[in-house]
């Protein structure tokens, strides 16, 4: 299948390791999404961890951009990954930004023992959208913060074209129209793809696979 696409994009929950598991070594789940030419993958909890260290250990030996981009250090603010992608696609500027679940904010008190804080993901797609829009004729949203939030999003963002989403293990077996935002999602465990496609007319059509 992947080769009859343009893009393929993973949304989050894809390694071994739980929340607060710290790797020993690379997570065989990167060569194979390297194999598949992975355009772009968020992080998702599983990915995530508080501390630096095992972070970047769970994202050792990805060779694809991951991106999150309401994830900062505590320290200083600074950004953690890249947010945003911008690809030409057959002549199509396509846009892409990501989101993940925010796991330890400001306001808990789990922050003095994290690293890292995760801004309000709807509030950073909502600057995302507006900044990115009018550079691109496809915008794309990446997230990893369920199905009712992404409803919430897609109303939120009226100026995205697609979400691709996860967290949640939502199965849709074709895309959710909010206003003229399509949800899509494929459920987890690798049970499905995703194939969707996308015109120049705004018009969405998806389906999934069974890879059982």
């Amino acid at each position: 299948m992947r080769k009859d696409v343009d893009l393929y994009f993973d949304c989050g929950d894809c390694i071994k390791s739980g929340n607060l598991a710290i790797p020993i070594k690379p997570d065989p789940v990167w060569p194979r999404l390297a194999a598949l030419n992975c355009t772009a993958n968020v992080i998702g909890n599983r990915e995530s961890h508080p501390l630096e260290a095992p972070f970047k250990a769970k994202i050792a030996g990805a060779s694809h951009p991951i991106l999150c981009a309401n994830l900062k250090r505590r320290n200083n603010g600074e950004q953690v990954l890249p947010g945003t992608l911008v690809l030409d696609v057959r002549g199509i500027k396509v846009g892409i930004f990501a989101v993940m679940v925010a796991m330890v904010t400001e306001r808990m008190a789990t922050r003095v023992a994290s690293q890292f804080l995760w801004d309000d993901p709807i509030k950073t797609a909502q600057r995302l959208a507006r900044e990115m829009r009018p550079q691109v004729d496809c915008l794309i949203a990446l997230t990893h913060i369920g199905y009712k939030k992404d409803q919430l999003l897609a109303a939120a963002c009226p100026e995205i074209d697609i979400i691709f989403g996860g967290h949640s293990h939502t199965v849709l077996e074709s895309a959710e129209m909010v206003g003229n935002t399509a949800i899509c999602q494929a459920g987890s465990h690798g049970r499905f793809a995703g194939i969707c496609t996308w015109s120049q007319t705004g018009q969405v059509k998806s389906q999934l696979i069974s890879l059982a």
